[in-house]
Order: C-alpha cells, then structure tokens, then sequence
C-alpha cells in the first residue's frame, strides 16, 4: 500500500513538473475554471486551458509574454436537472469576451475582482506555481447594504424565533390531527 501511495505522488510531482514546464515555456496563454456539474460523466469542476505557441510575436494579437489570464467562472451556469449545469449563452459570451478582450491588440480588458485577473510568471511562482485560478481573481467584492451588522442579526434573530414558534404551532398541530385519527406519538 505504501508503494502505491508513493507512486500516487510522484505521478502528482511529475504533473506538476509539467505544468511549471508549460509555464516557463510560455505556452499557456488561459485557463479557465468551469463550474462542477457541466458534463453528464463527472460532476466535478473542470478547467480549460488555452495553449499558444506564439504569445509574444504575433502582430495580430497583443505580446502577453510570461502572462497568463485566469478566468474564474466556477461561479456561472443554471441547473437544468438535479445533476446537470449547463452555461447560458450570455455566460459563454461573457467568457469568451473577456479572452478576446484580453489578448487582441487595444482590447478593452480590465479583470474583474472575483472573475478574471491577468497574472505575470512572476505572480504565479510566489504563489508555487498554484493554477487555480481563485487563487488570482480574489473575492467579488460584497454589496453593503448600508445596515449594521448588528442590526441585521437582531432581524434575523427575531425573524427566525418567529419561524421557531410557527414551527412549534404546527407540529402540534400535526400531533393533534394524527392523534384524531388514532396515531399517536
């Protein structure tokens, strides 16, 4: 058991060698972070990776040497069934948009806290050479609705005593109805 648990993670190092490998060449120009649930086959988040050989000389595209986008969109997509996601297409859109946005010549990208983030080989290494891409675009900003903190809890504290009592009222009631029909408990 040990030799398999060894081997388990050699083939993680050997992996991870070859993502650093791919990094320090220059060849990953995205990835991409997909929500879980998208493919009938596995219910785990996949991520997309968007390889090119040619990042810094090509004059159609701007150079995005030792440059990497890190779209975070674990958090888009609609469930269609119990176990099935699917992307709208304004998210596919939104997606896309922001990959061409970023890498074509006077593109109007700005990263988005919390979706995407253009990250430098620099970055990337102080971070272990970590790919996910969470791990870049940070935490959407929360909206502050302007009402304490305290505030909130003593409304919601009240708000759930209400729902407690409620509950209570009709278990009671249920006790009473089954017992009328000879169920007690």
């Amino acid at each position: 058991m040990e030799d398999l648990e060894i081997y388990i993670n050699l083939d993680e190092l050997v992996d991870k060698e070859k993502e650093i490998a791919r990094l320090e060449a220059d060849l990953v120009d995205a990835i991409v972070a997909l929500p879980d649930k998208l493919f009938y086959s596995t219910g785990i988040p996949v991520s997309l990776w968007i390889l090119n050989r040619n990042k810094a000389d090509n004059p159609c595209f701007r150079s995005r040497y030792h440059e990497v986008l890190f779209i975070d969109a674990r958090q888009l997509g609609e469930m269609i069934d119990r176990r099935h996601k699917v992307l709208t297409a304004a998210e596919m859109a939104k997606i896309a948009e922001t990959y061409h946005q970023w890498h074509k010549k006077g593109g109007a990208y700005n990263g988005v806290k919390g979706f995407s983030k253009a990250a430098k080989l620099a970055e990337i290494k102080e971070h272990e050479y970590v790919l996910t891409p969470g791990r870049y675009v940070g935490i959407e900003d929360a909206i502050d609705d302007g009402i304490p903190f305290e505030e909130k809890m003593e409304n919601l504290t009240a708000e759930l005593a209400e729902l407690f009592a409620k509950s209570r009222h009709l278990e009671d009631e249920i006790r009473k109805n089954l017992g009328g029909i000879g169920y007690e408990f």
